[in-house]
């Protein structure tokens, strides 16, 4: 009898979770993924469309595979992330220890007691996939390589990369490290809400990179690893990898008009066919599905009034793009919907969500959705404040 109940209880959650929102969208998502079957040499294969988070193909996405250097995504993000919350500056020196001089692999050939700054530091990283350079940002954004590790981890964790873990900021192998196709299609998401990272991941080559900044006075031979930055249309981005356990690896991004799209291809037998298979998916993409934004980023969408503010509304952004994936062809049909109070008192803070914009299909089906944040604090009126305010409207009226 207690087995029955158990078993009864089971299903009962199981179809609750089955019909939460989330997973009725992540549903659709695949069935709209339509995509003809490749038979790629590789692990692993994901195409997304990133405005609308919609696969378009997937093969093996949620399988445990080795990251190699792909890992160096989830380094550039917290040290973007360091860069915006003000942490670091991208002009700001960082001393090279001996531990991240030794490091073998890809390197800058960087010595102990150099002096090289974030910026060059990040693009060593991204363009030159610099062993030595990662674990120099560790060290600097987090005092040792091992508490960087634990930011790493624990960033993976908030994104919902459930099936990863990292033990090193730059991807050297390790049987304990590893990751999925579909988290690392996760973390580059995140990576592509800093923009200025493509100006550093779109750097083809430079034959005199840091010289006379570092003690290899000559400078060192920068040449990026990802083909597709050179001989792809629209290729912006993101990282390679390689290891004799992961194979070789990509991370790729490109844009054409308001499309970007994200492959992702793991574990190909050589380099000459990893490039093969990606430009095989991303083609695929770009002939047979077009983005139509919703909203960008930073767009002003409402206003909000303010109850005992120093300002006494405030307008309200779309905290991230949303757009919508269609078929080449097929025409846009949805409604925007806004939800957001009609007054919250202060203080209110930037970036913290106090509505959504909702995408609705004209049946009502819901087809995305972007948070609606404050464009700026809005602290607490003072009592000066309420004076100044109570004379300004006595003087209006008067006249």
């Amino acid at each position: 009898m207690f087995r029955k109940i158990s078993c009864c209880l089971l299903a009962a959650m199981l179809l609750t979770v089955l019909a939460s929102p989330a997973c009725l969208r992540a549903e659709r998502q695949r069935q709209a993924a339509d995509a003809p079957e490749f038979a790629f040499l590789a692990k692993a294969a994901l195409l997304m469309d990133t405005g609308s988070r919609q696969l378009l193909y997937a093969e093996n996405i949620h399988e445990r595979v080795y990251p190699a250097s792909i890992t160096k995504v989830m380094t550039m993000l917290l040290a973007m992330e360091a860069l915006a919350a003000g942490k670091v500056n991208l002009q700001e020196m960082v001393n090279i220890s001996e531990e991240a001089a030794r490091l073998g692999g890809a390197q800058l050939f960087l010595a102990p007691g150099d002096r090289v700054s974030v910026q060059d530091l990040l693009i060593g990283v991204g363009v030159g996939s610099a062993n030595d350079a990662a674990v120099a940002l560790a060290e600097h954004l987090s005092g040792t390589g091992e508490a960087f590790v634990l930011e790493m981890n624990r960033k993976a964790a908030a994104l919902g990369m459930i099936n990863s873990r990292f033990v090193n900021p730059h991807g050297l192998h390790d049987d304990s490290h590893y990751t999925t196709a579909y988290d690392i299609a996760l973390m580059s998401l995140e990576l592509l809400r800093h923009p200025k990272i493509h100006e550093w991941l779109t750097i083809w080559m430079d034959e005199q990179f840091l010289k006379g900044k570092i003690r290899k006075q000559e400078g060192v031979f920068l040449s990026n690893s990802n083909r597709l930055i050179r001989f792809y249309q629209g290729a912006d981005g993101l990282k390679t990898g390689y290891t004799a356990a992961a194979g070789s690896c990509v991370a790729a991004t490109a844009k054409r008009g308001e499309t970007r799209l994200l492959a992702v291809m793991m574990g190909a037998p050589e380099r000459s066919v990893l490039f093969d298979q990606t430009r095989k998916l991303l083609d695929y993409g770009f002939a047979n599905y077009v983005s139509l934004p919703v909203v960008h980023k930073g767009q002003a969408v409402a206003s909000l009034a303010v109850d005992k503010g120093q300002q006494e509304s405030v307008e309200l952004v779309a905290a991230d793009n949303l757009a919508l994936l269609l078929r080449k062809g097929e025409k846009a049909a949805f409604n925007r919907k806004i939800t957001v109070p009609e007054r919250l008192p202060a203080p209110l803070f930037a970036g913290r969500e106090v509505g959504f914009l909702l995408a609705e299909g004209k049946d009502g089906t819901e087809l995305g959705r972007v948070a609606l944040v404050p464009a700026r604090d809005v602290a607490r009126a003072s009592y000066f404040d309420f004076l100044r305010r109570f004379l300004e409207r006595w003087i209006r009226f008067g006249r």
